[in-house]
């Protein structure tokens, strides 16, 4: 009796499709069972397509392409239809792909892999009637169909999005040890990588951390599944501990104490290349039907792009913190009489660095003492490179590094910034660019220059803005020069803060020769000084003036006891959870880096008269008159709570004469310094400029229609006090004003 008839005689028929002629060949049972005549035939594929439910058929192609990558049997479970669309019955179709066109040359495993989709395959098998099931009967389940096609279809989205958001490894692992699958979900897992010729386990779940002693540095030539699955690339599956003891004896006596009774073995693959095996283990029997299979294998593919892409961002997380320590350096060694702290978030771009710096420098003439303290003159200096970017942050390691160069050589703060702007200029000038040559003679056609003009056009120039300052602890003074940075905030002893205006500059970098005049300041006892990058102001959607706005009740509200605890308050109401009710106008962006430094100038003791003082001075050129406006501001901000406004329109009035008057009618600049002391409510405000004229002023009778001459009749009119005070070299010239009203306070007995 032929195998024909036999097979015939239990309802099942032999096929043959060649993908290369787009045939598909039937005997006369498989005809038949297909719901044709019972003869033999040949048929298109597109003719055969037309007798199966589409749903089913669209599977077709993933379990031929996985018994292709594994070298197995394809099976499925195909409904049978008519004309109409009526399932007429339900066939299960068993098949071994063979390719038929090998690869051209000689190629490696991964290489091959890469090509299987490519080739041309024919299969080979048998098609049987699948008998239905009575109503209450229980059979064994071999393919998904129905809901459990749908709760597969569901686990995979659910998986992939999960992974997908995975950002570090222990999250990958965490995330697969979590997932449950469709009808047989592993309790064992565990995730093997290749380090050199050895295996390493990347993490495990469902063992004990010892239980994987003996595993841990298996050579990838060990008799062992993973270790196969890693040199040959294909999947390894175990249905059963006889299985796995008659493959794989040497390991088997490791395994056998966990109790498992069905393992598989799924190379992790990405672009062509294993990066190691993913284990699952299971306590129950697992017959891995093509179905199974399926979901197994896109799992494992999902997992090996989760840890691929995990892989890079820990990689790149750790350069960017290694690139953070180097080039955030710690704050240097304490100051007598005053306090320094510092922070620095990354936050642009993704990034853990970029352009954004500060640092203190010791200056020449100072003395280390052996209990690390510094005596003497120090510079601090914050900085922003423009971009978030690696280059952005390679410019601001080289300029930080130039900046405490020419500051290290006793250079005084403009000079520092002048010779730093062009170090930046020259830095990103490279000979050559405009139709030079570059070094060594060569033409501008040599394959170096035209990289480099290709990357200026992409990049182009960076600018960097910055701030630095010289500080003598001794006394207090700052002496300031800015390259287009904010300006500098100051909290006086009493809580007030303010933006201090200081003279500037343009960003470094923009022109090779410029100039940056110094604003000279002096920090009182119990005063704050705080410098910052844009990115503290204008992060979540403001500009200059909200940032402020939004900054200014952390500096006052704080209670001054650490400097520590008020840096720590101003980064989190930027990037605190609270930060998100106070977004401003603009754009909520939070992709600026932040760069902090406070300074503090510990409070001396209190001196009669009450209170803590509360002071400001600063110069005006004969060059900027138009500075006097600035003045006016800081005056008022100086008094934002001083109770009678009129008096601080007084008084606004009065400095502007002042200054006025030194300007016009001498050859020198105006100093001027104003203080407020006393207790709120009851508080003497007192205001001089100085100047080096000795000429003293006179009170005039100016007619109606005189343009000047008021000055003194103003000050009689609206001080409560004034006078002028011959100096050594000039004189000073002075007001005093008295919040409870005109009466002098009186000094405590």
């Amino acid at each position: 009796m032929r195998t024909e008839d036999v097979l015939a005689a239990i309802a099942t028929g032999l096929w043959r499709w060649e993908n290369a002629s787009g045939t598909v060949t039937l005997n006369g049972e498989a005809a038949r069972l297909l719901g044709m005549p019972e003869e033999p035939v040949t048929l298109t594929e597109s003719a055969t397509r037309a007798r199966f439910h589409p749903i089913d058929w669209n599977e077709i192609d993933g379990i031929v392409n996985l018994a292709l990558a594994e070298d197995t049997l394809a099976e499925a479970r195909l409904r049978v239809v008519d004309e109409s669309g009526r399932v007429l019955r339900t066939v299960r179709v068993r098949a071994k792909p063979m390719v038929t066109s090998p690869a051209e040359g000689e190629r490696d495993h991964e290489a091959e892999r890469d090509h299987e989709a490519e080739r041309d395959y024919e299969l080979v098998g048998t098609v049987q009637a699948v008998i239905e099931p009575r109503p209450g009967t229980t059979v064994e389940r071999t393919s998904l169909t129905g809901d459990w096609r749908r709760s597969r279809e569901a686990f995979l989205l659910d998986a992939g999005r999960a992974l997908a958001e995975a950002r570090s490894t222990t999250e990958v692992l965490r995330v697969a040890a979590s997932l449950s699958m469709p009808g047989f979900s592993p309790d064992g897992l565990a995730v093997y990588g290749v380090s050199g010729e050895r295996l390493t386990i990347v993490g495990h779940h469902g063992h004990a951390p010892e239980d994987s002693a003996p595993f841990e540095g298996m050579t990838v030539d060990t008799d062992y599944p993973a270790a196969e699955v890693v040199r040959t690339g294909r999947a390894i599956y175990l249905p059963t501990p006889e299985a796995y003891a008659d493959r794989y004896p040497a390991t088997w006596r490791y395994v056998e104490r966990f109790g498992r009774r069905s393992w598989a073995f799924l190379p992790l693959v990405v672009a062509g290349r294993t990066l190691g095996t993913w284990m699952a283990a299971f306590k129950h029997r697992v017959a891995f039907s093509p179905d199974e299979r399926s979901v197994l294998t896109t799992v494992a593919r999902m997992l090996a792009q989760a840890l691929a892409r995990a892989g890079v961002a820990e990689t790149e997380r750790e350069l960017s913190l290694g690139l953070q320590r180097t080039m955030m350096p710690t704050l240097g060694p304490e100051i007598p009489g005053m306090t320094v702290a510092a922070r620095y978030v990354p936050t642009g771009g993704g990034l853990q660095v970029g352009g954004d710096w500060y640092d203190m420098i010791p200056l020449p003439g100072g003395t280390a003492h052996s209990e690390g303290r510094w005596g003497g003159r120090f510079a601090l200096v914050i900085g922003d490179v423009q971009g978030h970017d690696v280059r952005a942050a390679g410019l601001m390691g080289q300029l930080r590094i130039a900046l405490r160069a020419y500051a290290s050589e006793g250079h005084r703060p403009d000079a520092v910034l002048s010779r730093a702007s062009r170090f930046l200029a020259g830095l990103q000038h490279y000979p050559g660019r405009d139709g030079g040559n570059l070094p060594g003679g060569g033409p501008r056609t040599d394959a170096g220059a035209a990289v480099m003009d290709e990357w200026y056009s992409v990049a182009g120039p960076r600018f960097a803005t910055c701030l630095y300052l010289e500080v003598d602890p001794e006394n207090g003074t700052l002496d300031i020069a800015r390259a287009g940075h904010p300006d500098p905030v100051i909290r006086t002893a009493d809580g007030t803060a303010f933006i201090r205006q200081t003279e500037g500059g343009l960003p470094l970098g923009i022109e090779a020769d410029s100039d940056y005049p110094t604003t000279r300041l002096v920090l009182g006892p119990g005063e704050t000084l705080m410098l910052c990058t844009d990115g503290l102001i204008e992060t979540g959607g403001h500009d200059l003036a909200t940032g402020w706005t939004r900054l200014r009740p952390v500096l006052e509200q704080d209670s001054g006891e650490s400097l520590e605890k008020l840096a720590d308050a101003l980064i989190q109401a930027v990037h605190g959870p609270t930060s998100h009710y106070t977004t401003g106008p603009l754009v909520d962006r939070r992709e600026d880096d932040i760069a902090l430094l406070l300074l503090s100038r510990d409070l001396a003791p209190a001196r009669p008269g009450g209170g803590i003082p509360r002071r400001t001075a600063l110069t005006v050129a004969q060059a900027e008159p138009e500075r006097i406006a600035g003045v006016r501001r800081q005056l008022r901000e100086l008094l934002h709570d001083w109770r009678d406004e009129e008096q601080i329109d007084s008084a606004e009035l009065m400095v502007s004469e002042m200054i006025t008057n030194v300007l016009v009618h001498t050859d020198g600049d105006a100093l001027l310094v104003a203080e407020a002391r006393g207790e709120l409510g009851d508080r003497r405000l007192r205001v001089e400029v100085a100047d080096t004229s000795d000429e003293l002023p006179h009170r005039r009778r100016p007619g109606e229609l005189a343009s000047s001459g008021r000055g003194l009749v103003l000050m009689e009119v609206l001080a409560d006090a004034w006078g002028v005070d011959p100096r050594g070299e000039g004189k000073s010239i002075w007001f005093e004003l008295y919040e409870c009203g005109g009466a002098e306070p009186e000094a405590p007995s």
